[in-house]
Parts: structure tokens; sequence; C-alpha cells
């Protein structure tokens, strides 16, 4: 499914500009019919995969108790 610019905004929750800067740039591929650039939808799925995967990694690392080291010495 090809989406527009301003659907791929709506989609990756971002600045209409900034799409069409990464578009221009080449940083996300698009195809242009003469008239608009239309933007493949499934080039994200990998994408929005790998960031969900690093926000539950991140919230793991965060939930993990630090574990008491064994060096510390009780000083009474």
């Amino acid at each position: 499914m090809y989406l527009t610019i301003e659907e791929t905004a709506i989609f990756l929750s971002m600045p209409e500009h900034q799409v069409r800067r990464y578009v221009v740039e080449g940083r996300i591929k698009s195809v242009h019919d003469g008239e608009q650039y239309l933007i493949n939808q499934t080039q994200f799925d990998l994408h929005l995969e790998q960031v969900e995967e690093v926000k539950r990694q991140i919230d793991e690392w965060r939930n993990t108790p630090i574990p008491e080291d064994i060096d510390v010495k009780d000083e009474d």
C-alpha cells in the first residue's frame, strides 16, 4: 500500500515537512508519479518493530534491580 507524504507523516507521527525532507534526501524511499511522492508503507514495518523491541529492552533494563556488590563490607 502506498501513502502520500501527508499520510506518511500521520502514520509516523512526524511533521509533514520532516517527512518531505527525508524523501528529498533519500532517507525514505519513494516513487514520484509526476504529481506527488508515494511511499510504500511496508518499508516502515521492520523499523517500527525494532523501535518497539528497543523500548521493551529499555523498560526491562530500567526495571532490573541493581545487585548488591559482593565486595561491600559492613563496617560496624
